[in-house]
Formats: structure tokens, C-alpha cells, sequence
């Protein structure tokens, strides 16, 4: 089996290097991705581009239930939840190994937990876990016996189960980490539905079936994830026959797979924001009257209707209208209007300050990020502001990005998928969480009353109040505008006529387990 399916792998390669219009071969699926992975182990990256991947590799304690962003069992049967909802007992599956053959128990799971959250555990040192901030609550984590795992939390913590879901949850072979060290994003051994086998950087990573998978063996032989960053090239890839999937379809090209039967079209309104991170720490943005002109400034509905074409919204606030219970459907989003935006101003005394204006190539929820940051040099401009963009590709932008735009930049595109209404604002809106402090609050935002918000929000229980605490600090964010509120995508695949039991998720990863290709 492993010799056919390597033969199997290299003629669809052979294939593909010569660019022949052929169709891939039979139970060998090939994904065409919008960038290269930063890496495999699920607790270092932070994009959704690496999860599409990762999340069949690995499994949870939970995962989410098909077609929701509802918490159902995986590798945890079943769970316990103390009266005070600070402890978390977990009943684990029985007979689950890892992909290198080692057992998965509680002491796995304790391994992941307190590789990320403890200074001293041995292996800290293979992170950095820019998103262990998802489980900053948890205090302690204690293997009961081989079938149980305790987490203990210092606080209720609401969005916990959901946040197992997410795959900074998911769970890596302890000794594959042992093994591999900081390397193990290179060599990653998880339990799911499939197996890696190899990365060839800039060109593609390849998984294989998992036939001991718990949850009953995948349809497909392999699947091959191909980074290719430029739509255009990702689209002649499709039509020529040299992709199977094609995520985030540019919007001018979705009509013309619309009308082929060679090709399904796939949508999906998922929790996802677009929008522009400004520098509120120093130069023009540290002014909110300068940071409201800016969202006045921009003409979002032309964004949406022309660069995008009908496949998003324009977005009003932090939180995505996805998340329908906390949503705050009281505001509207800032409108069009370049004379106020003129006026505030002059109010500010901006004097034409030359802005810096980091633009990304492409990359997880981007959409069409060059042509949309254009259009938004073009509408600043129009007002008086002077603005320089500087481009760069998916990994490279982050890197610039996330450390934070002090000194750097003034403003930067941004995106967000995220799977709670409390993921990103407590990510990247609160004090706590500026980058030099392990947060994405790359614009150094700080307003006390939304952190105590945030905060509250997080360990109280009832969704009803949850949700008054989230409409209210959408209220003072939208006044503060510490980012200017740019769309709200519904999400896009196209797949060939021969896939079979493909559908997005509202999570926005792509679960391939049940995928065939006859």
C-alpha cells in the first residue's frame, strides 16, 4: 500500500511539474492553498491557511460539530463540569494511538497543555504559542489516571470548550516533540484522519490515510496541499485540471466556474472580519478624531459591491453578525462621507503627515487585499491623507505585522476568523494583550472600560449577559475606532465535478475526513 501510494503521489507530481491539462488521478486530492504553511505544530501558528491543514493531522479533547460551531466529543468521550465551573474532568477514548505508534492517554494531553502554558516544562522552548492565550484560565492540568484529565481553572471561563475546539486545542505526540524538538512543525504526529508524509517547501505538503483512525478510515488514498499565492495562477491550475479544491475563489472569477459542470461553487457565511489595524500609539491615528475620519473616508459599500463583488457585507464593528446572540445590530456601519471626514480633520490638525500602509500579497480571509488597499490609498487620499503602501507576502506581512506596527507603520490590513465573539477583541482590542505582552494588539489600543468588559465577559456563564457585556464594548470600540471596519466575508471554495461529500465550515477549516474522489 505504501509503495502504491507513493507511485501514486509521484505521478500526480510528475504531472503537475509539466503543467499538463490533466485531471489527478483517483483518491489523491489536491488542495490548492493560498500560501505556504508557517508551520505544522497546531500550537505555533495563528492562520487559517496552516488549520486547513493541521486539522487533519490532529484531533481534540472536542471538535465542532459538523456544519456549527456547536462542541461535540472527539478524543474526549465525554465531560464534567463543576458547579463553580472551574474544573473541567474529561473521559478519554479508549484505544486511540498516535500516527508513531505511541499511546494517546492523559498524560498526552498534560504533556500539550503544560508545553504551552509552563515557563519551565522541558519543552517550552519548541514555541513560541502566540495563542496560548486561549488558555491563560487554565491553572493546572493533572492526569487522573490513563482515562481522565482534570483542568482546573483559576476562573470561570466561558469560551474554554470552545476554544479546545479551536487547533491550538488540538493534540501533538509528546514523543514526537521529544524526538523532533523545535523541528516538530516540520515532522508533525498527530492522531487524525491522516498521517504526514512529506513537505516540500514552496511547492507542497502531503498527507496519507490514517487506516486506524478511530473515527473509521477517510475515503481518500492521500491529499496533497499545493501553496499557490497567486490567484490567478491558482485558477488556471483548476480549470486546467491540476486542482480538486480551490479555496478563497478571487470574486470575479466565481461566475465562471459557476457556469462550467465541470466545477461546484461552495459558500459559507462563517465569523469573519476584515479590516485595517491603526497605529493608536504615535503618529496621526494616536488621534480618534483622525482614526473616525479614516472610516469615514472610506467608500466600504465600493469595496464590497465592486473588489468583492457582492461576497461580503460591510462590517460595523469587531464583532462579526455571525455570532448572532452577540451581535449589536445598533450599529450602523460609519458611512461614506469624505466631507466629514475632511472636517474631522481639520479638527485634528492633521498636516499631511505621510502614512506607511502595510498591504498583504494574500492570505488566510484577505479576499482581494491588493486591489482592496489600493482602493483605500485612492479614498484616504482623496480626503488629504497622504498614503505610501508597502506590500509583502502572507508570512513576511505577519512578521511585520504581529511584533506590532510601533516605528513601522500606521495603519495594516488584518483579517480574522474566529470561532467565539470573544476571541479576537480579547486577542487584539485589549491592554493586556499588545504584542510585547504575547497579544495581537498590534495598534497598542488600551481603553480600561473595554478590558473590564472583556474580562467580566469571559467567566460569566449565562449567554444572555455575555451578550449585553459584548454589545457594549462594540459600542465603545466602534466610537474609539482603533480600526477601521472593512467587510465581513462569506467564506468560498470551488471543487471539481469529481469531488464527492465536500462542504465548508462556518469554523472556516476544511474537514476532509469524509471527502471521496472516485
Amino acid at each position: 500500500m505504501i509503495r502504491l501510494l507513493a507511485a501514486v503521489i509521484a505521478s500526480v507530481w510528475m504531472t503537475i511539474s509539466f503543467q499538463a491539462a490533466a485531471q489527478t488521478p483517483p483518491n489523491v486530492l489536491v488542495v490548492g492553498q493560498i500560501a505556504e504553511p508557517k508551520s505544522l505544530d497546531p500550537h505555533a501558528v495563528t492562520a487559517v491557511n496552516d488549520f486547513r491543514i493541521l486539522v487533519n493531522i490532529y484531533d481534540g479533547l472536542v471538535r465542532y460539530k459538523d456544519g456549527t460551531l456547536e462542541v461535540e466529543p472527539s478524543l474526549a468521550e465525554s465531560w464534567d463540569i463543576s458547579e463553580d465551573g472551574k474544573t473541567y474532568t474529561f473521559k478519554l477514548r479508549a484505544g486511540v494511538t498516535f500516527h508513531d505508534g505511541t499511546p494517546f492517554n492523559a498524560e498526552a494531553v498534560k504533556f500539550n497543555f503544560d508545553r504551552m502554558l509552563d515557563e519551565s516544562h522541558p519543552f517550552h522552548d519548541t514555541g513560541p504559542f502566540p495563542l496560548s492565550f486561549f488558555f491563560s484560565a487554565v491553572d493546572e492540568v493533572t492526569a487522573v489516571d490513563e482515562s481522565t484529565v482534570e483542568f482546573k481553572l483559576s476562573e470561570p471561563y466561558a469560551p474554554f470548550l470552545s476554544n479546545l475546539a479551536y487547533p491550538t486545542g488540538l493534540i501533538v505526540s509528546p514523543e514526537a516533540v521529544k524526538q523532533h524538538g523545535k523541528d516538530f512543525g516540520r515532522n508533525p504526529v498527530g492522531t487524525g484522519a491522516y498521517k504526514f508524509e512529506g513537505w516540500d517547501p514552496n511547492a507542497k505538503v502531503v498527507v496519507s490515510r490514517n487506516e486506524a483512525y478511530w473515527d473509521d478510515a477517510a475515503p481518500l488514498e492521500a491529499v496533497i496541499f499545493r501553496p499557490i499565492t497567486d490567484a490567478n495562477t491558482r485558477i488556471a491550475e483548476m480549470l486546467s485540471g491540476g486542482l480538486d479544491i480551490m479555496v478563497e475563489v478571487p470574486p470575479d472569477s466565481l461566475q465562471q466556474f459557476r457556469g462550467d459542470d465541470q466545477f461546484t461553487v461552495h459558500e459559507q457565511a462563517g465569523p469573519h472580519v476584515w479590516f485595517l489595524i491603526l497605529n493608536t500609539k504615535e503618529g496621526p491615528f494616536a488621534n480618534k478624531a483622525v482614526r473616525q475620519a479614516a472610516n469615514y473616508a472610506i467608500n466600504k459599500t465600493a469595496l464590497v459591491e465592486n473588489i468583492l463583488q457582492g461576497t461580503a457585507e460591510v462590517a460595523s464593528s469587531p464583532t462579526p453578525p455571525a455570532f448572532a446572540w452577540a451581535y449589536n445590530e445598533t450599529l450602523e456601519p460609519y458611512p461614506y462621507d469624505p466631507e466629514k471626514a475632511k472636517a474631522l480633520l481639520e479638527e485634528a490638525g492633521y498636516n499631511g503627515e505621510e502614512l506607511t500602509f502595510y498591504v498583504t500579497e494574500g492570505g488566510s480571509g484577505m479576499l482581494d487585499p491588493v486591489a482592496m488597499g489600493t482602493a483605500i490609498q485612492a479614498d484616504l487620499q482623496a480626503v488629504g491623507m497622504k498614503v505610501k503602501i508597502e506590500t509583502y507576502e502572507w508570512n513576511t506581512f505577519l512578521g511585520k505585522v504581529n511584533p506590532g506596527l510601533e516605528g513601522k507603520a500606521d495603519m495594516a490590513e488584518m483579517a480574522w476568523m474566529t470561532n467565539d465573539p470573544d476571541t479576537l477583541p480579547f486577542l487584539a482590542l485589549r491592554s493586556e494583550a499588545f504584542p510585547d505582552k504575547g497579544g495581537f494588539n498590534s495598534g497598542y489600543y488600551a481603553n480600561e472600560k473595554v478590558d473590564e468588559l472583556l474580562n467580566k465577559a469571559r467567566q460569566v456563564t449565562d449567554q444572555s449577559e455575555r451578550a449585553k457585556l459584548y454589545k457594549q464594548m462594540q459600542e465603545i470600540v466602534y466610537e474609539d475606532a482603533p480600526w477601521v471596519f472593512v467587510a465581513n466575508w462569506k467564506q468560498n471554495a470551488v471543487t471539481s465535478s469529481r469531488v464527492e461529500n465536500f462542504k465548508l465550515q462556518p469554523s472556516f477549516f476544511l474537514m476532509l475526513q469524509d471527502v471521496a474522489k472516485p
